[in-house]
Order: C-alpha cells, then structure tokens, then sequence
C-alpha cells in the first residue's frame, strides 16, 4: 500500500523521523490509544472520548467519532498526532466494525490531510499512526488499502 503522507503504519517498537510527526512551529496534541482497550465499540468510543477529549456532545456513535474527527476545531492545537498502539488487537471479535473505525480514521486524515489556502497548499494538521505486532503490518496495510480505496471512491 503506498499510505498518504499524514498515515503511518510501523511495527510496535518501530520508530519515524520527527520531521513526520511535529511541525516546525505551533502546537500539537499528541493523542496516544491502545487497540487492546478497544474490545467492544463502546470501548472504542470510550479510548477517543478519553485520549482526545471529545467534547461532551459526543453521541457515542459511529456517526459521532467521525464528526467529531472531521471537525477538530473544539481540540485547541495546530495539529494534531494520534497514535493508536496496538491497532491489529482493536476491535478483535468485530472485523466489520474494526474496518468501520478505519475508514473512519482515514476518512478524518483525508479531510485533514490537506489545506487550501488562496495563496497555497499546506500540509495538513493530523497525522495518523498505527503500531501494530511486526507479522501483522501486511494484514494491517491491506485492510487499510481496501477501506482507502472505498474511501476515494466516494465523494469528499
């Protein structure tokens, strides 16, 4: 898969240049998650409510988490990191719903990922990195290619 720029897929204890992750200026909120506290959509929901501080209208919803990711005006930063370790063990019982979350997930880094400007184009302001155990990369990159090019094929 060749990932967007703002998507990152390494294995657990793997690292990235710096230069991916943080500006050069402004602030960032660095959101870290763990798939293996992610059992059941209401874990899910709960591990973003917590690690993001999604506002308190938040409907606990498929629907919800992902307004509230395509709008990130209520989380006060330049830009934002959101690491989720663990990204293979999310949603273990549910391929379907774990597939839901990442097209949710690339959905808001698609949205994000970049910004028009009258006078230019700058580099978006949410960068997405998923960790997961080193075998399961190729699994992990081929269900995020099917959910990307679902996702492409539709409309912004």
């Amino acid at each position: 898969m060749h990932n967007p720029p703002w998507l990152h897929v390494i294995p657990e204890g793997g690292a990235l240049p710096v230069d991916l992750l943080l500006p050069t200026a402004g602030t960032t909120h660095v959101a870290r998650l763990d798939g293996r506290e992610m059992a059941d959509m209401d874990a899910v929901f709960q591990s973003f409510y917590d690690g993001l501080r999604l506002p308190d209208c938040f409907g606990w919803n498929w629907n919800a988490l992902s307004d509230c990711l395509r709008d990130l005006h209520w989380l006060p930063a330049d830009h934002r990191v959101l690491i989720v370790e663990a990204a293979d063990a999310a949603l273990p019982d549910d391929p379907d719903d774990r597939m839901v979350l990442f097209r949710t997930l690339l959905s808001a880094g698609r949205r994000w990922s970049y910004t028009r400007k009258p006078d230019s184009t700058a580099l978006g302001s949410l960068v997405l990195v998923l960790c997961c155990d080193p075998a399961s990369v190729p699994l992990l990159q081929e269900g995020l290619q099917s959910c990307w090019e679902e996702l492409i094929a539709t409309p912004a």
